[in-house]
């Protein structure tokens, strides 16, 4: 399926073939590729390519890979189905993926539009997630659910198995706040009883309440990162219990 018909040069080609040959990826129609490179901000600022960019390749995407996810874990693993989704939420995030892209080379490969380009758009995390998606999606389209699945968990299970090691991104305060609300209906209450360092590198020292019960205090580099390692020490303890 030719989706994209612009002529691509031979410098680009070896550039689309550099950044395949790493990944494993063999595309039989380039175009449908450089596509998924193409960012809306470029088509906006191109009259003749205003309908040209990655977002349809996204959406596709999008799909493919949360059904590779989905059924990795059915396969897999026997936890219940809350525990299930809520590795899958956080194994398909943009917080996942953007580092994953950049690991890639993504960022390198990126088709911007002038002002995109200027406002650090390489780096910006939502748009190097929907380019891994476009990617996805455009290989899907040339060879396949098979390759676009063994794409996808080529670099889906090691994520997987961080949040498994609790290496992840476990959202600690939302996971103990669910706990405690199923048995007071009441929220933990934080407290950040120090602030150490200098400006450029300060230490946040952090408890959570939960009735009378005060866990920590745990640290962090910002109060959010505190905050996280206090709830996950009174998870952690309340799940033992």
């Amino acid at each position: 399926m030719r989706i994209y018909d612009k002529d691509i040069s031979c410098e680009r080609k070896k550039d689309l073939l550099a950044f395949c040959k790493p990944l494993g990826l063999k595309f039989h129609n380039f175009s449908l590729l450089e596509l998924a490179f193409h960012h809306r901000s470029y088509s906006n600022e191109n009259e003749q390519e205003r309908h040209l960019n990655n977002e349809r390749l996204e959406f596709l995407g999008d799909s493919v890979l949360g059904l590779a996810a989905a059924a990795y874990l059915f396969e897999t693993m026997k936890n219940p189905e809350g525990d299930l989704a809520k590795i899958k939420s956080v194994v398909v995030s943009e917080k996942t993926l953007a580092p994953v892209a950049v690991r890639f080379g993504i960022d390198r490969m990126l088709i911007l539009g002038h002002g995109e380009e200027l406002s650090g758009g390489r780096k910006k995390p939502a748009i190097l997630a929907d380019c891994m998606e476009a990617i996805i999606g455009a290989y899907y389209i040339d060879s396949g659910y098979e390759c676009a699945e063994k794409y996808i968990l080529s670099f889906l299970i090691p994520e997987i198995e961080k949040v498994q090691n609790d290496q992840g991104t476990k959202d600690y305060k939302t996971l103990l706040q669910e706990l405690y609300q199923k048995k007071t209906k009441e929220c933990p209450r934080y407290e950040t009883v120090s602030i150490n360092g200098p400006d450029h590198d300060q230490t946040f020292s952090v408890t959570v309440r939960l009735g009378s019960v005060t866990y920590g205090p745990e640290s962090g580099k910002n109060k959010k990162e505190a905050e996280q390692k206090a709830a996950r020490a009174a998870y952690l303890i309340l799940t033992s219990e």
